[in-house]
This record gives C-alpha cells, sequence and structure tokens, in this order.
C-alpha cells in the first residue's frame, strides 16, 4: 500500500477501513466480499475524483512523493543494454546527475538524468537529486560525445533545483549550468526531455533543453519552488500552496504557454500507484517523439531546438 499524502486522508481512512475486515475475516468465516468491493468501490472513485482536481499545491506534492519512480526505475523499465559512463574528467563524478548509453526499443541512445535516490543511504549518496558542478559538466561531456556519435539524447529530469552550497559556488556551478543548456541547445541530434518529478529551476533547464519537452501529468516545473517563492514574497514559506497557484508550475498551464510540448498521462493517483503503467506511457511518448524527428535534418534539429527556447516569454 502506498503511502499517503495529507489530502488523501479520506482515501487513507477507506484503505484501512477494507484491512480491517479483511484482517478480522482471515479465516474464511464470515463472507465479507460484498462490503470490501462496495468499499473498495468507494475508494477507487474517491481516487479518481480527488486526483482530477488537484491544486498546484497537491501536484507539487505528488511530484514529490518518494515511492515515485526514480532515475534508475525508469533505466531499468525503459532501456536495454545500459552503460553508465563516469565523472567530468576535471574533478569528480557526481552520483546526482547520471547518464550513459542504451538502447530503447531497438535504437542506440544517450540517456541523461537526475537520481535522487528512495531510502535515506541513497539520497545521500544522489544528494537528493541536486547536481553540482561536476554533475552538469559530466552532461556536458555526455551530450557532446552523443553529438559526435549521432546518438539521440533522451534526459529525464527530476531536481528540486542545482546544488546551492557554497562548495558548489565556489568550483562555477553557474557556468556549468550555463554551459550545459548551451551543449543541448547545440547538438545536432534529437533531444527529447521529459519532466517526470520535479523540473526545478536551472537545474532543470539544464537537462530539459530539448526539441521536445515532455511532462508527466502530475509534475511540476518552475523558476523556483513554491516554498522558496512564497519566503521571497511573504516572508514565510506557510503561503507555498498561493504560491504554486500564482506560478503555474503545472503540467497543464505549462501546454497553454507552450512552455512543454506533451503531457504524458499518469495512472489515476499518481505514478507511484502504478510505476509500471506509468513508465510505459512514458515509452510510448518518447519513441512517438524519437520517430517525428527522425526525418528532420541535422540543422533543422539545433536550430528548431534555439527558435523554441528563444521564443519562451516573448508577447
Amino acid at each position: 500500500m502506498p503511502s499517503f499524502l495529507d489530502f488523501e486522508k479520506p482515501i487513507a481512512e477507506l484503505q484501512g477501513r477494507i484491512d480491517e475486515l479483511r484482517d478480522t475475516a482471515v479465516d474464511g468465516s464470515v463472507d465479507i466480499t460484498v462490503e470490501v468491493s462496495r468499499l473498495q468501490a468507494k475508494s477507487d472513485k474517491l481516487l479518481r475524483d480527488t486526483f482530477a482536481r488537484l491544486t498546484p499545491w497537491q501536484k507539487t506534492q505528488v511530484a514529490r512523493h518518494p515511492e515515485r519512480p526514480h532515475f534508475k526505475h525508469y533505466v531499468a523499465g525503459l532501456f536495454d543494454e545500459w552503460l553508465p559512463l563516469a565523472g567530468d574528467r576535471a574533478f569528480a563524478d557526481d552520483q546526482a546527475i547520471q547518464g550513459g548509453f542504451a538502447t530503447f526499443r531497438g535504437r542506440r541512445v544517450m540517456v541523461l538524468g537526475h537520481e535522487k535516490g528512495d531510502d535515506t543511504a541513497s539520497r545521500l549518496r544522489h544528494n537528493f537529486g541536486m547536481g553540482k558542478p561536476e554533475g552538469y559538466r559530466k552532461a556536458i561531456r555526455l551530450v557532446e560525445m552523443a553529438d559526435r556519435f549521432g546518438l539521440p539524447i533522451v534526459t529525464l529530469v527530476d531536481t528540486s533545483g542545482a546544488f546551492p552550497g557554497v562548495q558548489a559556488e565556489e568550483r562555477g556551478q553557474a557556468e556549468a549550468i550555463a554551459r550545459s543548456t548551451q551543449a543541448c541547445l547545440a547538438a545536432r541530434v534529437p533531444v527529447v526531455s521529459a519532466i517526470v518529478g520535479e523540473g526545478g529551476s536551472g537545474g532543470a533547464v539544464a537537462l530539459a533543453a530539448g526539441n521536445r519537452v515532455l511532462m508527466f501529468e502530475h509534475a511540476v516545473y518552475s523558476v523556483i519552488s513554491p516554498e522558496g517563492c512564497a519566503s521571497i514574497l511573504w516572508r514565510t514559506a506557510d503561503k507555498a500552496a498561493d504560491a504554486a497557484e500564482a506560478m503555474k508550475i503545472t503540467a497543464q498551464d505549462l501546454r497553454a504557454f507552450g512552455v512543454i510540448d506533451q503531457i504524458v498521462p499518469e495512472p489515476v493517483g499518481g505514478a507511484h500507484r502504478a510505476p509500471g503503467a506509468a513508465i510505459g506511457a512514458l515509452a510510448d511518448a518518447i519513441e512517438a517523439n524519437l520517430r517525428d524527428l527522425d526525418t528532420t535534418s541535422p540543422d533543422q534539429l539545433r536550430q528548431g531546438r534555439r527558435d523554441k527556447f528563444l521564443a519562451m516569454g516573448r508577447l
């Protein structure tokens, strides 16, 4: 059973009642089939209704759900012959940003993405998905390598933002992010990016400057976190829900603005409830977009990508 978010408490209560019924009838002496079916149908309807009208702040919570699939799950479910590549050839290997060669439905690709980790030890090892300069320089190296070999690039974005520590700033965080964005924009191969959880600030854009930008139905994409925005505007993070509403961070808003190209549907209740179905839907979307880009010339791929991002925000 997945862990429930605060706004899912009514659903959690129904599921608790179902579990209690099953526990009391474990010996089979009481027929609970009808009652369990009734409660389950009620729970399923409540789940559908709840997720059909999520607020931007609730979507943010879903995008951050600890059981949501992470980079390693997408690699296992989407790709074959995964060959990870490490290091920026200058300082170190950043575990927050992963990348390497892989085969996607018969074609060789370069895969890049943020890994948040799924338990305390792995979250610390991967720095909660917050890339450091060496991570973005690794991304630059792999993007340029893919460009040389003519390999399509697939990026999976899931980060609250680049690491803001003093050491990262000393090693040129802003420059590394800018050059990673530049490398993506300059590539002469197809680049398909997917916002699979959080897309936070420049740390996300550095891997998301693609010809096609996909976004999961309940993912979020923003220049700053709702809490950070609220702290600046209202001097308190308690206004995060108001900030999320004002910032237009949902896939639906961003599709209307032309910031993203396609919304990938999630299973009812979010990707964490049926990871296999979510990964399958993303695979189909990536394949369709790579196929659409197959006939585009290298020069058109690069120019189209640049034009796409330069046009954002213009009135």
